[in-house]
């Protein structure tokens, strides 16, 4: 990506595509089933439909009106709104890189379930098999000196095949893999969920999101974790979207697009979810074992509950195994493209070097720090890294970035530009949500998730945590100062 370059989606289809693979992730398929589970069942919905219209697609809005219209890298769209915020894009970018490099540790994960799913390699005991057999997992800090040989080539295996997508140009790469990946996740999916319905016991499991908890809705931590759960399956403030949006032609309808891809990503999630129930319903009934303690989140839903699912399902388990593993990877790989892309922008925007070249770099240099999730105590600190990154310094990021486009910024002007060529328009309403009670609901949940880390934390995880803060606020401050060889990168 150089200074002459400016790239373009040769297709809304190819946008389309792109930003629902980039919201269809992880989150998707193993957070948002105990989520929802965990918070009411089916009664949950309601604080999650509102928490999508009034507080998710708003967002969503903001992030693809100011992409839109500035045409440029987050570190230079602030720039461009006041000369001192740009130390801020720089933290969001660095937030997202860092959390790329424990996501794509995950993917890895999975790639390693995809070969054992084949045989059941896992046998009966899948819990001690992931902790001692892949992970080898410690509790001593000595672990950090014991490289895990099968998660390490796993994690080079994605960053490589993300290097291979994101060095090349737009469309050829994000473009084209997005249009392949994600129908076949999504034919994948409406496959085991079809499946998941013929077995014994499924009403058991999908009845669940049905059957309403109704006492929850007077709960305020239902509310959070219903706008937690659509920031982070949304990707909200990780400049995926302002990111993509830039790449957009004149003519686009950005209200529309955006309605688009927030239905199809919540749709995801539900009907993925019936699938999901479905299985842990064959298991508890199958099994005797009470439903609540199927029902977990995370890499204990994965790598654990479904591989007990599938050593009881029969011969079916050698397909729909593979399948639900092959899932995951194609749902990651999507996330950790997007994730990336706007890393690479921003530092090729500003240092006008090539995106073959900066892609490179950015992927090397994430591929060392994921290695550190490769030892014998990779998984205590990715666990640490989540925590902290999630909770806390991507909450305040998003809080950041509601201050800076609802009260710095002219807001009026993103209006303008949301409604010039979209058939569903938006109006003061809109703007009242940004201001207003976004920033309020975003400021409950970053106090929620500080709470939460802080008082779990032990002398590890704080001593992480603290060189985590020191990370996030020297490197932001050194790209901020590093000339750019761009010029035209100062122009307001």
């Amino acid at each position: 990506m150089t200074k002459n370059k400016k790239q373009e989606w040769n297709s809304n289809l190819a946008f389309m595509m792109a930003m629902i693979g980039s919201a269809v992730g992880l989150g998707n398929i193993w957070r948002f089933p105990n989520v929802l589970y965990s918070h009411g069942g089916g009664s949950f919905m309601i604080p999650y439909i509102i928490s999508l219209f009034l507080l998710g697609i708003s967002f969503v809005l903001v992030e693809y009106a100011v992409g839109f219209k500035f045409k440029k890298s987050i570190a230079r769209i602030l720039f461009s709104i006041k000369t001192k915020l740009e130390p801020v894009a720089w933290f969001i970018l660095l937030i997202v890189f860092l959390i790329t490099t424990y996501y794509v540790c995950v993917v890895g994960w999975d790639l390693i379930y995809i070969v054992l799913s084949f045989t059941k390699a896992w046998g009966s005991n899948p819990d001690i098999y992931f902790a001692n057999n892949v992970l080898h997992s410690t509790d001593s800090i000595s672990g950090i000196f014991t490289i895990v040989p099968n998660v390490l080539i796993s994690i080079f295996i994605i960053w490589l095949i993300a290097w291979l997508i994101i060095k090349r140009d737009l469309n050829d790469g994000i473009g084209r893999v997005s249009q392949i990946l994600l129908p076949l996740l999504c034919l994948i999916v409406v496959g085991i969920v079809a499946f998941s319905l013929t077995l014994p016991g499924a009403s058991e499991g999908y009845t669940q999101i049905f059957t309403p908890d109704w006492s929850a809705l007077t709960n305020l931590d239902v509310w959070l974790a219903a706008f937690g759960q659509i920031v982070f399956s949304l990707s909200l403030g990780m400049a995926i979207a302002m990111t993509y949006a830039s790449y957009l032609p004149e003519d686009s309808k950005l209200v529309d697009n955006a309605l688009i891809v927030a239905f199809s990503n919540s749709g995801f999630e539900i009907f993925n979810s019936i699938g999901i129930f479905s299985i842990l319903g064959f298991m508890a009934v199958t099994s005797g074992i009470a439903f609540d303690n199927l029902v977990t989140e995370g890499s204990g839903l994965a790598f654990v509950v479904f591989p007990q699912v599938f050593n009881i399902m029969g011969p079916a388990a050698y397909v729909i195994g593979p399948l639900f593993f092959i899932c995951i990877l194609f749902a990651g790989i999507t996330s950790v493209i997007a994730l990336l892309e706007g890393v690479c922008y921003s530092i090729s925007e500003k240092f006008l070097i090539e995106r073959k070249k900066t892609a490179t770099v950015v992927c090397i240099v994430g591929f060392l720090i994921s290695a550190i999730f490769a030892t014998g105590i990779g998984s205590t600190i990715l666990g640490i890294f989540d925590a902290y990154l999630n909770n806390f310094a991507l909450l305040f990021a998003i809080l950041l970035e509601c201050i800076i486009f609802g009260w710095i910024y002219k807001f009026d002007d993103l209006i303008d530009t949301l409604n010039k060529n979209s058939n569903i328009k938006v109006g003061k309403t809109w703007k009242i949500v940004i201001k207003y009670i976004l920033p309020f609901c975003i400021l409950g949940l970053w106090i929620q998730g500080i709470y939460s880390t802080i008082s779990t934390a032990d002398g590890l995880s704080i001593t992480i945590m603290a060189i985590l803060t020191v990370v996030i606020l020297i490197v932001p401050a050194i790209f901020t100062k590093l000339p750019a060889i761009n010029k035209d990168y100062y122009k307001v």
